[in-house]
């Protein structure tokens, strides 16, 4: 363990009242592995080094990874159109629209929670409740017959539905469930052995509920702010350690040989001065133009994750949160004395 680091992220967790798991691995070496908060706050039931968390947005990697097994397989090609891969109708879709613009934000397409529109992502729940989103298709009404948002390939806009119709893609090319598909050829080939697509309400063991904190000091849980069960823009379960081993998995050539991974790594549009994306995955670069590290984030009612490997360090970090916020701070805590040391 390292005392250094441990102690900094006490210090954060005491200031922001961080709830969750922080998990920092250099190659196998184990340098923070600390839990704070509650899992059930009725309950009193602490969050321990084994709890799931919710990731949100952070599995967008999971669903690239199965485009990509799918494109090395040869059943589909980043270059393959919505038309090619989906039998579904969009009306309004650009006829261009690629795998490879989905995976890139880069697509058009629109959105069915548009952060130019709504502020509160409960407000989906309205028309659309939250108890019958079980499927990925359960989406396709809130955002199928809408317009383009902006022109194909002219800009990053950072969207959900993509990858929801790559989640779509995956179902249709294998034949599988998407979770089913992340289950057997993700989940299981890496050995993440605690992770899985868990239902609200039929949650395993362990597995931390969501917190959302109002101003006065009362709280409630998210389970009536987001789909019953998670798809391809979010929603999987992982503990800290399972999320190590992803990188791990990832990085070794266990879930895409070489060039594939590569291809996943790759910057392929830019987001600002420092910030890119690849494909399911950010990317960042110092000033002097190195990558800094390759990193995916979550957030949703009641969840927060942050998780980055920095290939000058071979360092992993996991922030798993069951609290709106918190990961952030956490996060740019441990990168700040990473990147501090280093340079020393």
């Amino acid at each position: 363990m390292n005392t250094k680091l441990e102690e900094i992220v006490s210090n954060i967790q005491r200031n922001v009242d961080f709830s969750g798991s922080v998990f920092v691995e250099d190659k196998d070496k184990v340098l923070v592995d600390k839990s704070f908060g509650y899992a059930n706050r009725s309950d009193e039931l602490e969050n321990n080094s084994a709890t799931r968390f919710g990731i949100a947005s952070g599995c967008k990697l999971f669903t690239a990874i199965a485009i990509c097994q799918l494109v090395q397989e040869g059943m589909i090609s980043f270059d393959s159109t919505l038309t090619e891969c989906l039998t579904n109708n969009f009306k309004h879709f650009h006829e261009k629209v690629t795998v490879h613009h989905l995976l890139t934000h880069t697509s058009g397409i629109p959105d069915y929670f548009d952060e130019d529109v709504m502020d509160n992502f409960e407000e989906l729940w309205i028309k659309n409740p939250m108890y019958q989103i079980r499927k990925l298709k359960d989406f396709l009404p809130m955002f199928q017959n809408n317009p383009m948002k902006s022109k194909v390939g002219e800009t990053f806009h950072y969207n959900n539905a993509g990858y929801i119709l790559l989640g779509l893609i995956v179902e249709q090319s294998s034949g599988l469930e998407f979770s089913d598909y992340v289950q057997k050829h993700i989940f299981n080939k890496a050995e993440m052995k605690q992770s899985g697509y868990f239902s609200f309400d039929s949650l395993p063991p362990n597995t931390a509920l969501g917190y959302i904190d109002n101003p006065d000091g009362t709280w409630k849980t998210n389970i009536y702010s987001l789909p019953v069960k998670g798809g391809a823009d979010g929603g999987a379960f992982v503990t800290a350690n399972d999320m190590a081993i992803l990188w791990n998995a990832l990085l070794n050539y266990q879930l895409l040989n070489e060039t594939y991974t590569n291809k996943l790594l790759t910057i392929h549009t830019q987001v600002n001065e420092t910030s890119f994306y690849g494909y399911g995955i950010w990317i960042k670069k110092t000033t002097d133009n190195n990558i800094l590290k390759y990193h995916v984030m979550g957030y949703d009612p009641g969840v927060s994750f942050h998780s980055a490997y920095y290939p000058d360090l071979s360092i992993k970090v996991v922030i798993c949160s069951n609290k709106s916020d918190g990961a952030f701070e956490i996060m740019s805590g441990i990168e700040h004395e990473l990147t501090i040391a280093n340079t020393l």
